[in-house]
């Protein structure tokens, strides 16, 4: 019945993303993939809550579930980061959606990489985490910046898609599909996307015949 809409209680997803300013953690690996973003041990949950804690566990943890200290996610140095500059070819492996979660979990809302797997940044897009694609050049930039200063601030403007370096006004554009972004500045997934045309939605039905 294109006439009727459920009556149901929906959360917006996540909090709307404009403008970020924010220092950021390093991790210039090439290749991570998302079973070492959220290992497999940890995919039983159906919820989005929790999985922060478990974001880059073998790499965060050791063997007796101590923190590896010299690990950028653990290093006090970028301690509130809401930003991760990750290596080509970030988000590789498995489509597990359970690793966009886990970024989101841990207080990230921005990955930075020159290359990003497909499915994954599709994930993030859906769960409120901005992949931002830049040029290798670019990105190595970053890397360099952030070692020479850990407390570098980098801004990711969405509306104008463009990412900079504070410090020396460097930056570059980036490239978002139209409908991803409007749900990113509204803060919507999917879901609340659909919702929020419901009265166009509703109105379209009562044109059409049963």
């Amino acid at each position: 019945m294109l006439g009727y809409w459920p009556k149901v209680k929906y959360i917006m997803a996540y909090d709307k993303f404009e403008v970020l300013t924010s220092t950021a953690y390093p991790l210039p690996i090439e290749n991570v993939d998302t079973d070492q973003i959220i290992p497999a041990r940890f995919l039983k949950a159906t919820k989005r809550e929790g999985f922060g804690d478990n974001f880059f566990r073998d790499w965060r943890y050791d063997s007796e579930g101590n923190p590896i200290a010299d690990f950028p996610l653990n290093d006090a140095k970028y301690a509130g980061s809401k930003i991760l500059v990750g290596g080509k070819n970030f988000g590789s492996g498995s489509s597990r959606e359970h690793a966009a979660w886990s970024v989101y979990d841990f207080g990230l809302r921005c990955v930075i990489s020159s290359f990003f797997a497909d499915i994954f940044r599709n994930n993030c897009l859906n769960v409120g985490v901005l992949p931002v694609q830049v040029s290798a050049d670019f990105a190595q930039k970053i890397f360099d910046a952030i070692e020479a200063d850990p407390k570098t601030e980098i801004k990711v403007d969405l509306p104008n898609q463009k990412v900079t370096l504070v410090a020396t006004g460097e930056s570059e554009s980036f490239e978002i599909n139209d409908y991803k972004k409007d749900n990113m500045l509204n803060g919507f997934d999917d879901i609340d996307y659909l919702q929020n045309m419901k009265d166009e939605v509703l109105a379209f039905g009562k044109t059409r015949p049963f």
